[in-house]
């Protein structure tokens, strides 16, 4: 949350009616440079499921089966999606970071995240398509790329994943109160 945190700024909280919950509100977004910041981190994976289902982000389009949570080896995947000719494996990371123009993952040291991206390399290796997507949860940025100065290991898996293969997909979704709506595919640098 390092960019994401600023004195006297609105917030959106949803109200949680659970016991178990430490808090009864679920902070959703924060309102910084002129717009509002998604900073709930499940939001992207309902988010990327609906897009891959509903065919609505141009690289992920024509699955007709997209099922959540699916196992591969010892890693768990967000989605799997497939169709008559392919099969996907697709992992989704929240961005919320903002470094400049670019949106920068992660915004802290992740020995999962680099788990999730040396898997993927695995799925490639057996011919399946193997996707790493970002949702990029704020508007005021132009271009996706790793935080390497946070992990500089994660950077470097990510390098690696992408020249064995696996597709990166950053994607820039608007977030309002009313609505948090994918809007475009970015370009990325590594």
């Amino acid at each position: 949350m390092k960019t994401c945190i600023e004195d006297d700024a609105p917030v959106y909280l949803t109200p949680v009616n659970d016991p178990k919950r430490k808090t009864k509100f679920t902070w959703e977004m924060i309102y910084i440079n002129n717009g509002w910041i998604g900073v709930n981190t499940s939001m992207p994976n309902m988010l990327a499921f609906e897009a891959v289902r509903d065919g609505a982000i141009k690289n992920l389009k024509g699955y007709t089966s997209v099922i959540r949570e699916v196992k591969f080896e010892d890693s768990r995947f967000d989605l799997f999606a497939e169709n008559d000719n392919e099969k996907c494996f697709i992992e989704v990371k929240n961005v919320t970071m903002k470094d400049g123009d670019y949106a920068a993952f992660p915004d802290a040291v992740t020995t999962r995240g680099r788990k999730h991206l040396n898997t993927l390399i695995e799925v490639k290796k057996q011919g399946i398509r193997a996707v790493m997507l970002y949702i990029i949860q704020r508007m005021d940025i132009e271009i996706f790329t790793p935080a390497k100065d946070i992990d500089p290991e994660y950077a470097e898996t990510l390098m690696k994943a992408y020249k064995a293969g696996v597709e990166i997909i950053p994607v820039q979704a608007e977030v309002t109160p009313e609505k948090i709506e994918l809007i475009r595919e970015l370009p990325f640098e590594l």
